[in-house]
């Protein structure tokens, strides 16, 4: 339901312009609005679940997000919308950020938490394309309103059988004392670098606005570091990173996020502007990939997991990322689905389905139950700030040179597809080099025997 919000909204932005009145500066508050709640409030979530349980606050989450939901339908003015859309983005948050904690806190055995990582990163890694096909559904069909309103049955349900299904453990005893300060600074300085790279293309990378915003952000996160090797009960302990796999696994989020974003939104624009395709067409285009990576993720990870441990999949998942964005950097003007689109889409849904589970298993394993919170929240702060930032920087590439063969009288078709091969070309570097920081970094574990039996 959080996954597919965040695409399912940017299919009905036409529609809400229209309906309320937004501006074309204003109508992108309806998803910055979001950005910045979901993206700010994911460290502070996960070390809240630590502090006061994991099923409480995931069933905390989930009620905010589905009110916010509510009052985003119901919504009749701009400002009503964004304020809600905030206060749903606070909800994800707090649900992304405990949601691996529950995993990591009912699956004991590698073989099982390994499937379980597979359903979870499957829900991650096909919601956005599904959404883009549920948004058009039913932002036609019916309206607007109710890509915000049919969250609100599912959130009832959701809350009811987590209630109902899910034990309630033990909150930590005698690690109470939340880090208020470090907890406001690491907060602020998440939301303003959000902000900042959210406007960068629209402000400028190089404005006093983006350049300040993002110079204050790094200045809050150092003293943020600072703060917390002083403090008795820091929000974050920093001895996390030593943890090889940790660290690790929070630089392949960066990079992998990046790659993937450029991939997802890069090819829907080459579709759609160089090829010709329709928003629907678009989305079914995505649906052989959702496939490969739900056989990937729901099945063959897992199994690839127990029998080689996590460090050989990932590699393998990330070596196909970069093949298939490679094939993509060389997509032609004239380019047929079979031949140009579907062979990178296939390959990137199946790297996604294998790499996913590993990248969540490394960022989660060796964390004490006490912070699998702080890391959940760490690793999926990671994916968001990689994907957003990765987004923007790759699309100014492809923007800018697109700009200059404009201006030397290149064909319009022509400047876009060249600059989204260079958009294409950066991504796969980013997923390069997530391969190799996963080969030279991961540090393999091999799973006991016992593990790999069928669950009783």
């Amino acid at each position: 339901m959080i996954v597919l919000d965040v695409t399912i909204v940017n299919v009905a932005l036409p529609s809400i312009r229209a309906s309320l009145g937004f501006a074309a500066s204003s109508l992108a508050w309806v998803v910055n609005a979001y950005l910045l709640t979901s993206g700010g409030f994911l460290l502070l979530g996960g070390r809240l679940g630590d502090f006061y349980g994991h099923r409480r606050l995931f069933v905390l989450g989930l009620t905010l997000f589905t009110l916010a939901s509510l009052a985003c339908g119901l919504s009749g003015s701009q400002l009503m919308l964004i304020a809600a859309r905030a206060l749903q983005g606070l909800g994800g948050a707090v649900v992304d950020a405990v949601a691996l904690s529950l995993i990591m806190d009912l699956f004991t055995s590698t073989a099982d938490r390994a499937r379980a990582m597979g359903v979870f990163g499957f829900v991650c890694s096909g919601g956005g394309s599904i959404g883009a096909l549920l948004g058009g559904f039913l932002t036609g069909a019916l309206s607007w309103h109710w890509i915000f309103l049919v969250n609100v049955p599912i959130g009832v349900i959701v809350v009811a059988l987590s209630l109902r299904l899910l034990p309630a453990a033990d909150a930590a005893r005698g690690k109470r004392h939340l880090d208020v300060a470090g907890a406001v600074i690491i907060t602020t300085a998440l939301m303003l670098a959000i902000y900042a790279i959210v406007n960068g293309a629209e402000a400028g990378w190089t404005s006093l606005q983006t350049v300040g915003l993002l110079s204050l952000a790094l200045a809050l996160a150092a003293v943020f570091l600072i703060l917390e090797t002083r403090v008795p009960a820091p929000l974050m302990p920093l001895s996390l990173f030593r943890l090889r796999n940790v660290a690790a696994a929070n630089i392949i989020g960066v990079l992998w996020a990046a790659a993937m974003f450029a991939w997802f939104f890069m090819s829907a624009l080459y579709l759609q502007q160089v090829l010709g395709y329709t928003p629907m067409q678009v989305g079914l285009a995505f649906v052989p990939t959702n496939l490969v990576m739900a056989a990937c993720s729901l099945g063959i990870s897992a199994k690839l997991i127990a029998r080689f441990g996590i460090k050989p999949p990932l590699a393998v998942g990330l070596w196909c990322a970069v093949a298939g964005l490679l094939l993509f950097a060389r997509a032609p003007l004239d380019g047929s689905f079979a031949l140009d689109v579907l062979p990178p889409m296939l390959l990137l849904g199946f790297g996604a389905g294998i790499a996913f589970n590993p990248v969540l298993m490394a960022a989660m394993n060796d964390v004490a139950p006490e912070e699998s919170g702080l890391a959940s929240g760490v690793v999926n702060t990671s994916f968001m700030m990689g994907g957003a930032l990765g987004l923007a920087i790759l699309a100014s590439i492809a923007g800018a040179h697109t700009d200059v063969l404009l201006g030397l009288g290149e064909a319009r078709a022509t400047a876009l597809n060249e600059g989204y091969h260079r958009a294409f070309l950066a991504g796969a570097l980013c997923a390069a080099l997530a391969m190799l920081v996963g080969i030279a970094m991961i540090r393999p574990r091999a799973a006991a025997a016992p593990a790999m039996s069928e669950p009783a």
